[in-house]
């Protein structure tokens, strides 16, 4: 079955959702932990926790992060996302009960570490792969970072074993995910992929559950369940019917 990951995106402190993941497009949506708690309560399995801050290089959200990771994480798998770029800041996200850790801009700037990452903790390290026209970006969706599919030929090589495909142009827009880049994506690599961006109805949860036989098996939910386009329980019951 699908895995549902409905997001927390945290900047300065608050839990916020972007348009196209442009600094300064937030809205506010209040306590991270508070919204955080809300998808714990209804259900989720996994929570996708992002350090905006932290991805744009204007300061971080770690703190609250941690404590989200260290009040929930016996509840709920926790992801996290956003300015992991090192043996410390990887260390402090797992120590803080992360199961899951996205690499970005790391991926981008510093294949050698995250080859070592990844053969160091397996499963547990994904990689985010934020796209413009098959072109990666990085540092926040600010910089160019270089061609879609000859990165992940050399993430594979080292192991990678899932990656976060998020085509920019749709992300906060609610105007439906981007089915043919996931579909490219999961045909051409032995890794599990997550969708990312998009989701604005049940029936876009539904036609990516279409995608499970290629290799696409999670959704991240971010401003559709924020903007109350369907609740987190009718995309449950979506992906189980």
């Amino acid at each position: 079955m699908l895995t549902l990951l409905p997001a927390v995106d945290v900047r300065g402190g608050k839990a916020v959702r972007l348009r196209q993941g442009e600094s300064g497009s937030e809205t506010d949506y209040g306590s991270p932990y508070e919204a955080a708690l809300t998808w714990a309560e209804e259900g989720a399995n996994w929570i996708h926790l992002v350090d905006l801050d932290a991805a744009f290089g204007t300061g971080d959200n770690r703190e609250k992060l941690c404590e989200i990771g260290e009040r929930l994480g016996n509840t709920v798998h926790i992801e996290m996302s956003g300015g992991v770029r090192d043996d410390e800041s990887i260390e402090a996200v797992f120590e803080a009960g992360a199961a899951r850790v996205n690499i970005g801009t790391a991926a981008l700037e510093n294949p050698e570490w995250t080859a070592q990452i990844i053969q160091r903790y397996g499963e547990k390290v994904a990689v985010s792969l934020d796209v413009k026209d098959h072109a990666l970006a990085g540092r926040g969706w600010t910089s160019k970072g270089g061609d879609l599919f000859e990165t992940m030929s050399t993430l594979d090589e080292v192991g990678c074993r899932r990656y976060v495909v998020t085509d920019v142009a749709h992300d906060g827009m609610m105007d439906g995910p981007n089915l043919e880049l996931l579909r490219e994506v999961a045909e051409r690599t032995p890794a599990n992929v997550t969708a990312s961006g998009g989701i604005s109805s049940i029936d876009d949860i539904r036609a990516v559950a279409q995608l499970e036989e290629v290799g696409v098996d999670a959704v991240i939910l971010g401003k559709s369940l924020y903007a109350h386009a369907f609740t987190l329980s009718e995309a449950f019951e979506a992906v189980r019917d």
